[in-house]
């Protein structure tokens, strides 16, 4: 999830295997927003139009398979609290300001990619849309960094299963095959959004690939 404000390689996503910590199933959590313009097949391909959200995300050295967890241990720390939050508390006088960590609400998925120059993975997670970047919590780890994620059109891919390397193979091959029969021009890396927790049997998880268009 490669959007137009983040770098090209800034989108390949995935849900780190303990990401999904709340006890509220996978429907009860904020997604980002998008409409669907085209079905480009039976079998859950959609071009879809992604409404501006705001993501934290961190650079971690990897590898791949372990990138999500290493960026939700620090990701998990700034919505759980490690962050300087501010309640403004009105008086007569004078006004004061007091830091108080804020919980910011789970939502889903967390992304992962490929930092270019194969020096580690970017993993972002959405802020929820009660948020702004004048309201959001600064993060008291600097390797947590707040950024906007402009309007974006991606082509993606629905399935369920395992979070096997061969699975996900499998599908990224349908979906490049689907958007190339469809004229359509992808650029950047691929993103892989895992929406359910590792609990959840594997034939009932909701997994999904995204292409960003051009």
């Amino acid at each position: 999830m490669n959007p137009r404000a983040l770098p090209a390689t800034a989108v390949a996503a995935a849900m780190a295997a303990s990401a999904i910590t709340a006890a509220a199933p996978a429907h009860a959590i904020e997604q980002p927003r998008y409409r669907v313009e085209q079905v480009l097949a039976a079998d859950s391909i959609e071009v879809r139009r992604y409404e501006p959200y705001i993501v934290a995300e961190v650079v971690v050295p990897g590898p791949a398979e372990q990138a999500g967890n290493q960026g939700f241990a620090f990701l998990g720390g700034y919505i759980f609290g490690k962050n300087k939050g501010d309640r403004k508390i009105a008086m007569t006088a004078p006004v004061t300001q007091t830091a108080e960590p804020v919980k910011i609400a789970m939502t889903a998925p967390v992304a992962q990619a490929a930092v270019a120059g194969g020096q580690g993975y970017v993993v972002q997670f959405m802020m929820p849309s009660s948020f702004t970047m004048e309201t959001l919590p600064e993060p008291m780890d600097p390797r947590v960094q707040l950024k906007p994620v402009a309007e974006q059109r991606v082509v993606a891919i629905t399935y369920s299963g395992t979070w096997t390397q061969a699975n996900y193979e499998e599908h990224l091959t349908k979906l490049r095959s689907a958007a190339q029969a469809a004229g359509l021009q992808t650029e950047g890396e691929p993103v892989y959004a895992r929406y359910n927790g590792p609990w959840v049997p594997w034939f009932m998880r909701k997994n999904e690939i995204w292409l960003s268009l051009r």
